[in-house]
């Protein structure tokens, strides 16, 4: 499939992963790029990672990971970094989750959602997908549903969180059914950037792991698919 340019005719964005370090492996470059051109940008994690670092005692992990989060959002120029302080490895698609992610919807209001691909797998292969990746992809999607219906969780409007039916579409970094692109070519070093601030979960991974070299060369491999030198790929939903 030939990838197409994200439309870029928007003003607010919302970036809605898993984990701490989701979002830096890609689609981070493009949040830079957005930040750039004057786009809102803000982050929510449902979990603080803490189950990410076999190493580190989950409650140390969690402070952690946190800080790193905090820092590599505002290398992008993220506005605010939010956690919903669900369990890591442990979150679970129902109407709990649904909810927690409708009322951040409502109360950021975006034109744009972004997460990673919460498909089977990423593009290019990598393995099985992370149970915590698929779950909070498929009730992201919903909840943008439940986000502009007043009469799916009422309870939200009882607290003030006004429906938003103003979400124009949700982008899956990295899906293995990427419809579009993002060029990130003037971007990339804060993509990169991003990612070396999680110092402590990339020092966990080991065996060499170089941040500079995977972001340069997989976005390499899809900015020479659509005629640029770095670009991040999405589904576009």
């Amino acid at each position: 499939m030939v990838l197409e340019p994200v439309p870029e005719d928007w003003h607010r964005c919302l970036a809605v992963v898993a984990h701490p370090d989701d979002l830096e492996f890609g689609a981070s470059a493009a949040l830079a790029r957005w930040s750039g051109q004057g786009k809102s940008v803000v982050e929510v994690l449902a979990t603080r990672g803490e189950a990410g670092i076999d190493g580190m005692d989950p409650g140390q992990a969690a402070e952690v990971r946190t800080s790193e989060q905090v820092a590599s959002g505002a290398i992008v120029g993220a506005t605010s970094v939010e956690f919903l302080d669900r369990a890591d490895g442990m979150l679970e698609y129902g109407l709990d989750l649904r909810r927690d992610l409708a009322r951040a919807i409502r109360r950021h209001r975006p034109e744009v959602v972004v997460t990673i691909s919460f498909r089977d797998s990423f593009r290019g292969g990598g393995g099985w997908n992370h149970a915590d990746h698929r779950v909070l992809g498929e009730a992201l999607v919903d909840a943008v549903r439940d986000a502009g219906n007043r009469w799916v969780f009422p309870e939200l409007v009882e607290e003030g969180s006004q429906p938003w039916d103003g979400v124009r579409f949700v982008l899956a970094g990295a899906s293995p059914l990427s419809t579009h692109y993002v060029d990130v070519s003037d971007v990339i070093d804060r993509g990169i950037a991003s990612l070396r601030a999680h110092r402590a979960y990339l020092k966990a991974l080991g065996n060499g792991f170089d941040p500079e070299a995977f972001l340069r060369e997989s976005s390499a491999r899809v900015g020479e698919e659509v005629g640029v030198a770095h670009a991040t790929a999405f589904e576009l939903i």
